[in-house]
């Protein structure tokens, strides 16, 4: 070995150790153990801020309470409010003293994540994957309902935390929300996610 050799070499295997942290550290996290970590998330509390289809923000507060159940809650001035509860996601238009707009769950993708069980690994839901600095992004779908359009999941590690999600719908518009520090908790009042209890606070009819 030369000098220049034997000079060279602890450089060069300090570097190989630093880009094999670093690889390690981007390393994609597992979609089992992100399934599990949805699974596990059954009843949250957290800040958000929304980047809608037209490019208008909002911000709020949002309930996440598993299976089936969300709260949008936006802030002043902005007095709008979205359910989803009991299979059903309900749009209250604070301009409007209409009946909320209704859809069913199952039709949205956000059913993936408030579903009973959740696996990623299920044939056709992940349609694709991919790490972006130390987040790992899963797009997922419908297996059954493709045509109900996608959600983008983002996720970080060290721990696993749901950060934001993009809701590409059947028309393609764009809804981003991107997520405060989750606060979890043991649950919330069912009077929180009840479609008919906001309806008469508001004022107007249930539409149920």
């Amino acid at each position: 070995m030369t000098l220049a050799h034997r000079l060279l070499a602890p450089l060069v295997a300090a570097l190989l150790a630093a880009t094999t942290a670093l690889t390690a550290a981007a390393a994609p996290i597992p979609l089992s153990e992100l399934s599990r970590y949805l699974n596990g998330l059954t009843a949250a509390k957290t800040t958000f801020t929304q980047v809608n289809a037209d490019g208008s923000v909002s911000t709020g507060t949002l309930y996440l309470q598993r299976p089936g159940r969300m709260r949008f809650e936006y802030d002043p001035p902005d007095d709008n409010l979205v359910l989803a509860n009991a299979g059903t996601v309900a749009v209250f238009d604070a301009k409007s003293n209409q009946p909320p707009e209704q859809y069913p769950l199952a039709r949205t993708p956000l059913n993936l994540i408030l579903a009973p069980h959740i696996d990623l690994g299920r044939a056709n839901m992940v349609i694709g994957s991919h790490e972006e600095g130390p987040s790992t992004v899963v797009i997922a779908q419908d297996p059954e309902h493709p045509d109900y359009g996608t959600i983008q999941l983002v996720f970080t590690a060290d721990p696993v935390e749901l950060r934001q999600w993009v809701i590409t719908d059947e028309s393609g518009g764009q809804t981003t929300v991107v997520l405060g520090k989750l606060s979890r908790s043991d649950g919330f009042a069912d009077s929180l996610f009840s479609i008919t209890l906001a309806a008469n606070k508001r004022g107007v009819d249930s539409g149920r």
